[in-house]
């Protein structure tokens, strides 16, 4: 009887811990759990039994997809019957809400997903991020943002991936917006032209996005520009660049890349196709603010052999007051029929009408030995007092007698740095 009382005596002082736990611990302990675990806490005491209810995050992630791919589950009264359930259930603020639409669902229509955000749209959301893979099966299942999305005006991050992007016309713009990480995402038009206010907008990377043009948005506190694969985009970056507190920017129009990518600080990183927009642009002898503070610039996809891919790179050397590291890498040969007429260019007088007194270091990858490339080199060498090395690294596919070449040619080049060093590395494999 003894050891009887004890373990009844044991149980219910267990049931008196859970139940007197404090209450600015209960949700942050729900919200590290998976949602399905998450709503089983409402067994362990009556104190507990609707607490889930009051998440303020709800994570639908891959975890929480991947246990019905496991049961295989997926059908309409499975995984979003699931959902629905919690949602409607819901009280009080969602700050957070994470969805994954898995590939294995095939939905006629996003009617549950729409009742959900007009459910967020009613709990001062304030990060939405929602991965529909329905592309990979069927390209049409793309889902279109409803509108009461844009009524979440307490947003501060915003993550779509295969989604529509089309605001209603009476749209102002989201006025605490910080972050917008859009892959795949098409903007539909708008036909007032409205531009979308983001005035604390500091991060926007676009991926393999449709229709840029169509995304006419002000956003003067900008710090950090991604655009890759969105060949578009061109009015809207140019449009952007004029943002005095950029300090890193990464722009690649004319191909795509796979995963975000991570731009070191006070960085620019622009390809061969900007490059000639630039150009076609005719700034006249300043560029956006952003060149106050860059102090690493990379061309990438660069032909000194295209006059206009040249000229842009010569104008964001002008207006690089503080640049410190020039890299150009995987430069193209370029077109022949250009390479007389570049050789002319870079020769000229005015070509570079200014000194770069902060560059300290210059990289070259995928030298191929052409007269347009060896006359940039001599450009740089000529124009830079205070560099420091010189890093020279010729294309794979030349023999040793045209590398050998290029580093004669190079070696005799005059420097106005008194201690600049030329290296030459061994060809990329």
């Amino acid at each position: 009887m003894d050891n009887c009382h004890t373990r009844r005596r044991f149980v219910t002082d267990d049931d008196d811990i859970i139940s007197d736990f404090p209450e600015d611990l209960i949700n942050p302990i729900l919200e590290r759990l998976p949602v399905k675990e998450a709503v089983r806490t409402s067994v362990l005491s009556k104190r507990w039994r609707y607490r889930w209810t009051t998440m303020k995050k709800l994570d639908f992630y891959f975890g929480f997809s991947g246990q019905f791919l496991k049961i295989g589950a997926y059908q309409h009264n499975g995984y979003t019957r699931v959902i629905s359930q919690i949602m409607i259930h819901h009280q009080g603020p969602i700050l957070q809400f994470h969805l994954h639409i898995p590939k294995e669902i095939l939905l006629d229509s996003f009617q549950e997903v729409d009742l959900w955000m007009l459910i967020l749209s009613r709990n001062n959301l304030r990060e939405l991020n929602i991965i529909n893979q329905n592309r990979i099966v069927n390209s049409n299942q793309i889902y279109q943002i409803p509108s009461s999305v844009f009524s979440c005006l307490e947003l501060r991050v915003l993550i779509l991936v295969n989604c529509i992007f089309k605001p209603p016309l009476e749209f102002k713009g989201f006025p605490n917006l910080e972050e917008i990480y859009l892959l795949y995402v098409k903007f539909g038009g708008n036909s007032g032209g409205t531009v979308i206010n983001l005035p604390q907008l500091k991060k926007l990377s676009l991926q393999s996005c449709g229709n840029v043009n169509n995304f006419n948005i002000k956003a003067e506190n900008l710090q950090y520009l991604c655009v890759t694969g969105c060949p578009d985009a061109n009015a809207m970056v140019l449009q952007l660049l004029h943002s005095e507190h950029l300090n890193a920017v990464y722009i690649c129009l004319s191909s795509s890349v796979k995963e975000f990518i991570q731009v070191k600080r006070f960085s620019f990183t622009i390809d061969g196709y900007f490059l000639k927009i630039l150009a076609a642009e005719k700034f006249p002898n300043s560029l956006p603010h952003v060149v106050q503070c860059l102090q690493e610039l990379e061309f990438t996809s660069f032909s000194s052999g295209d006059l206009n891919q040249l000229q842009g790179a010569l104008c964001m050397l002008r207006n690089s007051p503080n640049l410190k590291v020039l890299r150009v890498t995987h430069m193209l040969m370029g077109q022949k029929t250009d390479l007389q007429l570049t050789s002319n260019y870079l020769e000229s007088p005015d070509c570079l009408d200014q000194t770069l007194l902060k560059l300290q270091t210059v990289e070259m990858t995928s030298l191929e030995g052409s007269r347009p490339e060896l006359l940039f080199v001599k450009l740089l060498l000529d124009h830079s007092p205070h560099l420091e090395s010189m890093i020279i690294q010729p294309k794979s596919t030349i023999d040793a007698e045209k590398r050998h070449n290029i580093a004669k040619d190079v070696l005799m080049f005059p420097r106005a740095s008194p201690k600049a060093k030329v290296v030459f590395l061994d060809p990329e494999p």
